[in-house]
């Protein structure tokens, strides 16, 4: 029996899955533990091997592989915990990275933020300027060497460096990306000078038009690379330890894994990782489902996550924003805000109700956890409201002291508002719903979607508390909570879901219509790159898939749309119908008719991506089913449960998921008591249990 084991590092909590592709799924919840996060990944796995009945080490000799996500690529970079790099390129071009173009002035501000032009600065240096140095050398847009490269001036760039402390270096070089030859030989003189140097290269890292994001992308992943690499190799020495002889996998923000010693050079991909896990696993369970369209939505004890999925497929972005630089990465298109169960509540200058972003994380806690945390959280007011057990957290192995919540509450909230300490909990969280519920809305409408014709899933530890109420927020009328052991890890049930995925890009700017034969050049190039990277996985893969896309424009306009293109030989009328597409899609996104066909069409940027299919496929268990559509063999009582301020605190029939069976039904309000979460079903609604044992939530049509 092999087993396959996915692992989502969270700020507050570390989840794990186990499946052995026969129907066994098991689950397992511990503390993170930063700032070392390898040693809640090993707590955790202990978990999983008490519940199998197992000592550690029998169970990851019986393991196939390990797919891991993790949070510490992005909240490096996010909090700008990253140690100081050194950034070479083009003499003359060194402030771009400080001017950040216009994109600076918007690119990641919030719409206040947009109608204060005066307040604004520009203030996320990457790199202090004493470390951002210039070497003479100049490549032009065809790729021809206009002036060589003056490896002197290298080498004492290099030296300066090293001799002020750095130990990785980003090399970013004005077009670079149509001919990277200056970029490899600084660093082969940089590794002639000292060999354990971390050098990052933009023609392998961002090999993308634009100069701005491709140096901002070279050296946040230069900024993040040695860590990963680090904390990555020392936690497969433990895991090696412990009789793994199966690959460590690591989870990509374009939905699939590469192997853990390969992440590092890129490491810029691994950010977000955790963000899509769920994005895929939802994929996976809306197959067995039959859903196409669906919004995945993740709450956990940090964040509240949303991903969008649209016939089947997540939608994918070529590009994303870290503290107002854009990153060139392909990802998946997940949404965040800091709206977990740790979020802190507080009133802001002007007495309003304000939740997140700051969270409690993993320590101190929300205030009920007794670890000297003193500012309310979501979890405290949903302790306080009745809906989470005053037994604690995992099945009471994490206690709560309901006190210390309404003690939070009383000071930091209902005081100053002039409420009682059960109305400010009903105030909370009902701004946490109409919050996320506005996530929901930016997340569907802005891409040319209406939320009615999605289904909401709904994961993580306190996203089921709330998925009732916030996707009414958006008029969606049904929702999937995946229930059994995979409610609260279900991004971990995603990782251990996840395929090899593996990109290559590169930009080459032409007007339409294209030549078919160097279009044809461009992706056999890039396909031959790809299935080498897949051949240095060392794994075994039951099929390889390839696929093409241009980012195409309207000439002169800064909208790109990622348009797939036909495998095999290419021809004028297959570029053709690709132009067709890239207008619809763009109709589709901006509104019909909104493009300027007149303007013509250009074609910037050309990806191939290589997704090698693991052999094995997690499946859910299907769960037995009830005598009959009543429930009540699982009821265990009734508390007094408080789902809004309007309706006050009502008796609420409580029931035990353990006792549940396929086609059960319960009628709102209710709450469901899992292991690892608490789902509540509104009133108004009514909840059914599928042969999975997921819980679906429907809108009572009355």
């Amino acid at each position: 029996m092999a087993y396959v084991i996915g692992v989502d590092v969270g700020g507050t909590f570390t989840d794990a899955v186990l499946d052995d592709g026969e129907g066994m799924v098991v689950a397992g919840k511990a503390p993170s533990t930063p700032p070392d996060y390898s040693e809640g990944v090993m707590d955790v796995l202990e978990v999983l091997a008490e519940q199998l009945g197992q000592s550690l080490d029998e169970m990851l000799a019986n393991t196939h592989h390990i797919a891991h996500g993790t949070t510490s690529s992005l909240n490096a970079l996010v909090m700008n915990k990253v140690p100081d790099i050194g950034f070479l390129t083009t003499k003359g071009h060194r402030d771009s990275i400080y001017i950040m173009n216009v994109e600076g002035r918007y690119l990641g501000r919030a719409p206040e933020e947009l109608q204060n032009p005066i307040g604004q600065s520009k203030s996320h240096g990457l790199v202090r300027k004493r470390h951002a140095l210039e070497v003479t050398e100049r490549v032009d847009r065809d790729g021809r060497v206009v002036v060589p490269l003056d490896e002197d001036e290298v080498r004492a760039a290099v030296r300066t460096l090293i001799a002020d402390g750095i130990s990785a270096i980003a090399v970013s070089l004005l077009w670079s990306f149509r001919n990277p030859a200056h970029e490899q030989r600084i660093r082969e003189i940089a590794h002639e000078i000292d060999p354990s140097l971390f050098v990052a290269i933009s023609s392998e890292v961002s090999p993308r038009i634009r100069e701005f994001a491709r140096n901002a992308t070279t050296i946040m992943s230069t900024q993040v690379g040695p860590g990963l690499r680090d904390y990555l190799g020392e936690l497969e020495t433990k895991l090696r330890d412990h009789k793994l002889t199966g690959p460590l996998l690591v989870m990509q923000s374009n939905g699939g894994a590469v192997a853990a010693a390969e992440a590092p050079g890129n490491a810029i991909s691994t950010v977000g990782s955790v963000l899509t896990g769920g994005v895929v696993g939802a994929v996976q369970l809306g197959q067995q489902l039959g859903h196409d369209n669906i919004i995945a939505t993740d709450a956990g004890g940090t964040t509240f996550l949303a991903g969008l999925i649209v016939g089947g497929e997540p939608v994918r972005s070529s590009t994303t924003i870290i503290n107002h630089h854009p990153i060139n990465v392909p990802t998946l298109e997940v949404h965040a805000i800091g709206s977990g169960g740790g979020a802190i509540a507080w009133i802001d200058a002007g007495g309003n109700l304000q939740i997140g972003p700051h969270s409690a994380q993993a320590v101190p806690g929300p205030a009920c956890y007794g670890n000297g945390g003193t500012e309310p959280t979501n979890t405290d007011a949903n302790l306080v409201l009745g809906i989470i057990p005053e037994r604690g957290l995992l099945g009471g192995r994490r206690a709560l002291d309901v006190s210390l919540a309404r003690e939070a509450i009383r000071t930091r909230i209902a005081e100053p508002l002039g409420l009682s300490v059960e109305d400010a909990a009903a105030a909370i969280y009902e701004v946490q719903n109409a919050q996320t519920g506005d996530l929901l809305r930016k997340t569907v409408v802005e891409a040319g979607h209406d939320p009615r014709d999605f289904i909401v899933y709904a994961f993580g530890g306190s996203g089921p508390a709330h998925c009732g109420l916030y996707a009414q927020e958006i008029g969606a009328t049904d929702v999937v909570v995946p229930l059994g052991q995979v409610a609260s890890a279900f991004s971990a049930y995603g990782l251990a879901s996840s395929d090899i995925v593996l990109a290559k890009e590169m930009s080459d700017p032409a007007a339409l219509p294209l030549d078919p034969a160097r279009v044809q050049a461009n992706f056999e190039g890039l396909e031959s790159q790809v299935r080498e990277m897949l051949e240095r996985q060392g794994l075994h893969f039951s099929s390889v898939e390839i696929e093409r896309e241009i980012d195409m424009r309207y000439t002169m306009q800064l909208a790109e749309v990622a348009t797939p293109i036909p495998g095999g030989d290419l021809d004028a009328q297959k570029l053709a119908d690709a132009e067709a597409v890239f207008e619809q899609r763009y109709g589709d996104l901006y509104g019909k008719d909104s493009g300027f066909r007149e303007a013509g069409v250009q074609a910037i940027t050309y990806r191939v991506r290589g997704t090698g299919v693991l052999p094995f496929s997690p499946v859910l268990p299907e769960l037995a089913a009830g005598e009959s559509a009543d429930a009540s063999v699982a009821l265990t009582g009734v508390r007094k449960v408080c789902l809004g301020a309007t309706r006050g605190y009502v008796d609420t029939d409580i029931y035990d998921y353990t006792k549940l069976r396929a086609g059960h039904v319960l009628r709102g309000p209710a709450v469901i008591e899992v292991p690892t979460t608490t789902v509540v079903v509104p009133h108004d609604t009514t909840g059914t249990i599928d042969r999975l044992g997921n819980l679906h939530i429907t809108v009572d049509q009355a």
